[in-house]
């Protein structure tokens, strides 16, 4: 299924989701993997270990190919569940840890992710 191409609004949109999930899944790893080796890189850039590196190539591919970026709120809310029942555990796990500590680590991406903007 192909989608339409996105408008540049929307395509800033999409890139900052993928920015933000990553960047609560390096921060998940770093706190909850301390002694894991960090071998891989995130989306964001940072070093994440190798499952959660895995987690991330996976949510960063279902935000490239969320049909409703242009109006969606945010996952939970969404009406096309796209994660499996295994991912989904493992994104929730990992929002439940990152996002209350993303206004500490990125306060900014925090504050528009939780504003929609």
């Amino acid at each position: 299924m192909s989608r339409t191409p996105d408008t540049p609004a929307v395509a800033r949109r999409r890139e900052r989701e993928r920015r933000v999930i990553s960047q609560m899944i390096a921060l998940y790893c770093r706190k909850q993997h301390r002694g894991e080796p960090r071998d891989a890189s995130a989306f964001c850039g940072e070093p994440v270990c190798a499952d959660c590196a895995e987690l991330d190539a996976f949510a960063v591919r279902r935000t490239e190919r969320c049909p409703h970026m242009a109006t969606k709120t945010s996952c939970n809310k969404c009406s096309t569940h796209c994660y499996p029942p295994a991912m989904q555990e493992r994104i929730r796990a990992v929002m439940r840890f990152a996002g209350p500590r993303m206004l500490l680590h990125h306060p900014v991406a925090a504050v528009r992710h939780i504003l929609g903007r």
